[in-house]
């Protein structure tokens, strides 16, 4: 375009005109400059509004000491009949429950790892609503929980099974004593995170053998039992006594129902 009015002011014969209609063609793209400016911040302006809308975030629960963490899964529960195979070796002839008295429970349960995990006791049928009950508890309040298979994985041995740190119930054995079946022979105990939460008898043997830095019972760590805390008062509160609060021995991982 401003070839075409040069062109014309040429043939007018008058350069003044010529300057003057060059200075006017000049301004014109100055003020479509100034106008698609102002285009451009409002558009920008909208695109800010609109990415400043929140997202929506996740659900979140306020655990213990504080800790704010994402919720989980439900708490799960699942029981079944039990056969002496299935028992291994923590069932043998002779022994004051059988098979057809016990019952087998999956349980969900919070890991030392922070997610949710699946575990396995054997107890006996009248323990089940009870255990079910003290787990939901647990869960809820996400109290950890090492492990949590039948014994019959470690061949039985209960101090194997501690070692491990394994949560368990059924295993027909004696009393420390040899006097006599221990409660856990008919389904009506449990060893809850068994070497943080050692056993010690009168003499001062404690269970397990690695279990001594434990025996400082100030301590706070995760998975712990304390006298009347959440965790103890979950079992207590239906009905179990806890072998924390014995005499002698004292039995820290322990909870049964006669």
């Amino acid at each position: 375009m401003l070839l075409v009015l040069v062109g014309a002011a040429c043939s007018s014969g008058s350069s003044d005109d010529a300057r003057s209609q060059a200075t006017t063609t000049t301004r014109a793209p100055t003020t479509t400059s100034t106008s698609t400016t102002s285009t451009s911040t409002t558009t920008t302006t909208t695109t800010t509004t609109t990415t400043t809308v929140p997202a929506a975030t996740p659900p979140i629960v306020t655990a213990p000491r504080g800790r704010i963490t994402p919720a989980g899964p439900p708490f799960a529960s699942n029981v079944a009949d039990v056969t002496a195979a299935e028992l291994g070796a923590s069932y043998h002839a002779g022994c004051p429950v059988g098979p057809a008295q016990l019952r087998r429970i999956s349980l969900s349960y919070w890991g030392f790892d922070g997610t949710a995990h699946t575990g396995t006791l054997v107890v006996n049928a009248d323990a089940v609503d009870a255990m079910i009950g003290a787990f939901r508890r647990l869960y809820d309040a996400r109290f950890p929980i090492r492990q949590m298979v039948t014994v019959d994985k470690y061949g039985a041995d209960d101090r194997a099974s501690m070692a491990a740190d394994n949560t368990s119930a059924f295993n027909c054995r004696l009393l420390p004593s040899g006097r006599g079946w221990a409660l856990h022979a008919y389904g009506r105990a449990i060893d809850v995170n068994p070497l943080i939460n050692p056993f010690i008898d009168g003499g001062g043997d404690i269970q397990p053998k690695t279990a001594g830095p434990y025996l400082d019972r100030n301590r706070t760590d995760p998975g712990i039992l304390h006298g009347g805390d959440p965790a103890v008062r979950t079992f207590t509160d239906r009905g179990w006594r806890w072998g924390g609060d014995w005499r002698s021995p004292k039995d820290y991982q322990h909870f049964e129902r006669s």
